[in-house]
């Protein structure tokens, strides 16, 4: 029974994927996801409240839109295959749930493998993809997070191939979001795939650290900053190079956090938060929701930054925009203060990936601070500055 189940649902699946290629994440994602605070201590209380958390601080009104729930919201499979959550910790089920979160404008996503079991140890997909992206399609899910636990002998590619199928085919728009942990070069092969794609392992709250595991690491903002380099040009509208949630509000610096958010939105990163926001400091809140900074996160241009200028522990970012602008950020990598005497003359902006120039020497630019939330004159004169140990100094420039 189950054997033909699966068959019939793979057939009319087929006939029915080309028609279902949804139009999402034309700029990154934002939203809020449970695992960096919260890992597997979660139910449908911490869910629902979180939910109202995002409307009530202002985060909705900022942009952030999904609310996901990563691993161990798992029960088990019942006697036809179809996955069930965890009658304990979501005894409402999935699709009240996401009846909640959308009955205040927000969007639920939800975790799984494609391997055997998901990290956590619950139930993978492998071998149930159309089966879990029907239920899941049901429910009303709008985001999945699919992991790459339990997978020896499978091909990623064809993996993620086969749950996109899936997703297309179970007629709901389900942003996909491919975590492989950049282990077979998904920027090569996933932009028809996934609608963003981690490029590196997990993030951890640290700024400058690498913590291993035995077998892997966690890695800190700058060690993940690092890995981006040469990816900029595989990512653009709709598919996006993903540099792991964030971990503002999580126990680094207010320097450091602030740091991480900023090279983050020059990143063009999908802007995923994962801090308890039903208990958010108005420090970290102010981060999170400065919309000057996230502005540039949601250029529509959609072009990741280009390191251009490398002083050792002072980089300086350029983030080319729509309407012929260009964000700059300058980071302090180090763990003392720099004081920066910048002739803007001498270092113009030249990216052959947009074919966008900034000519500071033949053209004057007006600089905006987007911390500080002022006009700070122009490329004229030369930016005279202190960046505070392990934070940054952004800036837009208009003509």
């Amino acid at each position: 029974m189950k054997k033909v189940l699966i068959l019939i649902l793979s057939f009319v699946a087929v006939l029915s994927i080309q028609a279902q290629k949804f139009d999402l994440a034309k700029t990154p994602p934002m939203g809020w996801n449970s695992w960096n605070k919260f890992a597997c201590d979660i139910n449908e209380d911490l869910i629902r409240q979180t939910a109202d958390a995002m409307v009530s601080t202002g985060m909705k009104a900022a942009g952030y839109e999904y609310i996901n729930i990563d691993d161990c919201w798992h029960g088990t499979r019942d006697s036809l295959g179809f996955i069930h959550p965890d009658p304990i910790r979501f005894p409402s089920g999935m699709k009240a749930l996401a009846d909640y979160v959308h009955s205040k404008g927000l969007k639920l996503g939800i975790y799984s493998d494609a391997g055997t079991q998901t990290c956590g140890g619950r139930p993978g997909s492998h071998g149930y993809e159309y089966q879990d992206a029907i239920t899941y399609a049901s429910w009303g899910i709008d985001y999945l997070k699919y992991d790459w636990c339990s997978t020896t002998g499978i091909n990623a590619e064809n993996a993620y191939k086969t749950m996109r199928d899936a997703l297309r085919s179970a007629g709901r728009p389900i942003l996909f979001s491919i975590c492989e942990w950049g282990d077979n070069n998904p920027w090569l092969w996933a932009k028809d795939i996934g609608h963003m794609w981690r490029t590196t392992g997990d993030i951890t709250n640290c700024f400058d650290c690498e913590k291993g595991f035995g077998g892997w690491s966690s890695l800190g903002v700058l060690q993940i900053l690092d890995k981006q380099k040469d990816l900029r040009k595989y990512a653009g509208p709709g598919h996006w190079n993903d540099p792991d949630m964030l971990e503002v509000g999580n126990g680094m610096s207010l320097n450091e956090d602030r740091a991480h958010f900023s090279l983050w939105c020059m990143l063009a990163a999908p802007l995923i938060s994962g801090n308890d926001l039903r208990n958010i400091s108005k420090e970290t809140l102010s981060i999170l929701t400065n919309a000057e900074v996230i502005a540039i996160d949601q250029d529509a241009l959609g072009i990741e930054c280009l390191k251009y200028l490398d002083f050792g522990n002072l980089e300086v970012y350029a983030k080319p925009l729509s309407n012929k602008e260009v964000a700059i950020c300058f980071l302090n990598r180090g763990e003392t203060a720099i004081p920066v005497d910048f002739n803007w003359k001498e270092f113009p902006v030249r990216d052959a990936l947009s074919g966008m120039n900034f000519e500071f020497g033949s053209k004057v630019y007006n600089i905006r601070d987007l911390w500080l939330h002022k006009n700070i004159g122009s490329t004229a004169t030369s930016l005279k500055a202190t960046i505070p140990a392990r934070d940054v100094i952004m800036l837009k420039l208009s003509e």
